[in-house]
């Protein structure tokens, strides 16, 4: 009987949320976060919501139909943004435990309290937790940071790493 009552309300819960789609959710604007542009074509954004979730009407996202690009553009605090190859440097590296989560987590927070201004990126990537910060498009830029990093005697561990990153249009 408790879990009739369960699968009532679960399912009572998704047609409450099924008002809004996940990339009508995923687009929302939230404080001091970032924002998310998606320019995809139309039949990739009914994959993602699920064909009945998908309305018939074309989106306009700034200015452009989901139609006619398929790309996702990261608007992050006001800037536009582009990913490109660059470097980053590596912080923490942990194992795949909700303790290396949460240590992943805390040199992130320690980091942004010396460096408030330098990106913290807390990733998953199997079987590891990591914590890599900024986004430098030179080698000799993210050694400089690596270098003022241990002069101040925090993370007397991290190395500059290649990455991805989000460099500044």
């Amino acid at each position: 009987m408790k879990y009739i009552l369960s699968l009532i309300f679960c399912l009572g819960a998704l047609n409450v949320s099924a008002q809004q789609t996940f990339t009508d959710k995923l687009q929302q604007v939230a404080d001091s976060v970032g924002r998310i542009i998606l320019h995809q074509e139309k039949s990739i954004t009914d994959l993602v919501n699920g064909a009945l979730k998908s309305s018939s009407k074309k989106k306009q996202v700034d200015g452009a139909d989901q139609d006619s690009v398929a790309s996702v553009a990261v608007d992050s605090l006001s800037h536009a943004t582009r990913v490109r190859n660059g470097y980053r440097i590596q912080v923490y590296f942990g194992d795949n435990s909700r303790k290396g989560k949460a240590e992943a987590r805390a040199a992130g927070l320690r980091f942004r309290n010396y460096f408030p201004t330098q990106r913290v990126y807390v990733s998953f990537v199997s079987p590891h937790w990591l914590c890599r910060v900024g986004d430098f498009q030179t080698n000799e830029e993210a050694r400089e940071m690596l270098r003022q990093i241990r002069e101040m005697g925090i993370f007397r561990e991290a190395v500059v790493v290649k990455s991805k990153i989000n460099a500044r249009i």
